[in-house]
């Protein structure tokens, strides 16, 4: 996770993106067992919009200041007891076991541990897939300390108007770095450029300072919740330019995407996804609940957690409807798979129609017994050999075809008979309707002629 690391004046969260390796190592680092494997970022603010980077002492604030202690997991494969080490490591003391354990488990959680508010949107799977996202919090009135796996963008803020986006930029091309820099140009990257394009939103430098510990709480859960809209947004991206490219009737590119099983991938991924929104439908409106009845946190963040469950929600059935779309897209190509099969399969019926009349002329000439015609065996004593074969044979092909035919004359006598009796009873029943109108008939004539 990129935060900024000055005040007020700090650059930008897109400028940060190329910073890969850790260089944040803490003085307490000098006598932790994993030194250097996470990465730690600690703030503190005075209420009023400003933030200032302080030292890694899990303190509280005083007054109206708040402390915001984040810690990153490294996003690789790795047990997750190894993860909670890492925290103990870089979080104890003061917190205890319990908070470690509430902090790193896997799956939802919304609940008071030891005293203060602890959440978490944990999904289970490998840590170094994207679309596995896990974000934790322990908040209390005067601080807020969170853990996150592997970098969120735009958690970082500055004051409004120190974004990027505000400026007109540069982007790196070969030709541009030999030319001489002039003035204070900002200049990005084309991958940076593409980032920017996939996001809903703007980046962090628009983010403004947080004045109460309730604004910060609800900053965690927007940019997770942002996290989730960037990574659906590029999978839009990427499935429109798969559906082009299908679209042109590329045969190699079809088959490299069943042999590469894309699309079923994809939508584990999605799977994962859906996930980790089911988690987020399940704590925030226990976190809203909870929150409701904290003096500290205001009505407003009240009112912006309550529309940030409504975008959860529509966010869900977005990626729904991605997750039908890939699933009609490998509906598609398992049909055009079939169709590929089925022209084979009818080129090789129309050799073997071509090659049996071949196949049976050989096996007729080639029988081991007399009176074969066209072969000069006259003897009459072995002549009857070939007509006792072939009668043998039409016996057994008569007893195979009426047993590949008895099914369907069965069911032709069933059908038969049953419409037999029903022409039967139908007739006994208007003989019987005809018989008991003529007898009603009479008697009426009988009744009037009495009158």
């Amino acid at each position: 996770m990129e935060l900024e690391e000055g005040g007020p004046n700090g650059e930008g969260e897109a400028e940060e993106m190329e910073k890969e390796n850790y260089t944040d190592i803490p003085m307490k680092e000098i006598r932790t067992r994993f030194p250097g494997a996470v990465r730690k970022k600690a703030y503190t603010f005075d209420g009023l919009g400003n933030y200032f980077t302080k030292e890694w002492h899990l303190n509280e604030g005083r007054g109206k200041e708040f402390c915001w202690y984040h810690v990153e997991l490294p996003k690789a494969n790795q047990k997750l007891a190894l993860s909670a080490q890492y925290l103990i490591d870089v979080l104890c003391p003061p917190l205890k076991l319990q908070d470690i354990l509430s902090l790193v488990s896997n799956g939802p959680f919304c609940g008071h541990v030891d005293g203060a508010l602890v959440f978490r949107v944990n999904s289970p799977g490998p840590a170094s897939s994207d679309f596995t996202l896990r974000i934790a919090a322990r908040v209390t009135e005067n601080s807020l300390i969170t853990v996150s796996l592997g970098r969120v963008p735009r958690l970082g803020f500055s004051p409004v108007g120190q974004s990027l986006l505000s400026e007109i930029p540069t982007v790196e091309s070969p030709s541009f770095a030999r030319e001489t820099k002039e003035g204070d140009a900002i200049v990005i990257k084309e991958h940076v450029l593409e980032f920017l394009l996939t996001m809903n939103h703007s980046e962090g430098a628009d983010n403004p300072v947080p004045c109460t510990i309730s604004n910060l709480v609800f900053h965690v859960l927007d940019t997770h919740v942002d996290h989730i809209q960037d990574i659906v947004t590029k999978l839009e991206i990427e499935l429109d330019a798969v559906e082009l490219e299908l679209d042109k009737g590329s045969f190699a590119l079809k088959k490299q995407m069943l042999d590469d099983r894309r699309f079923p991938k994809m939508h584990l991924n999605l799977q994962r996804l859906l996930q980790v929104i089911a988690y987020g439908e399940q704590v925030f409106p226990r976190v809203r609940e909870k929150c409701c009845t904290k003096s500290w946190f205001t009505s407003e963040d009240i009112v912006a957690l309550e529309e940030l469950i409504g975008r959860l929600r529509r966010l869900k059935e977005n990626v729904g409807f991605i997750a039908n779309r890939v699933t009609a897209i490998q509906a598609g190509l398992d049909s055009w798979q079939a169709e590929q099969i089925n022209k084979k399969l009818y080129y090789l019926s129309f050799l073997s129609m071509v090659f049996l009349p071949l196949s049976i002329i050989t096996g007729v000439f080639g029988m081991n017994v007399g009176g074969v015609p066209w072969t000069g065996q006259d003897d009459p004593a072995i002549k009857a050999g070939f007509r006792s074969v072939m009668f043998v044979s039409v016996v057994v092909l008569l007893l195979l075809l009426l047993c590949f035919t008895f099914p369907a004359i069965y069911a032709r006598i069933v059908t038969w008979r049953k419409k037999r009796a029903l022409r039967r009873s139908w007739s006994l029943n208007r003989k019987s309707f005809l018989k008991r109108t003529m007898k009603g008939g009479s008697h009426e004539r009988r009744v009037y002629t009495h009158l």
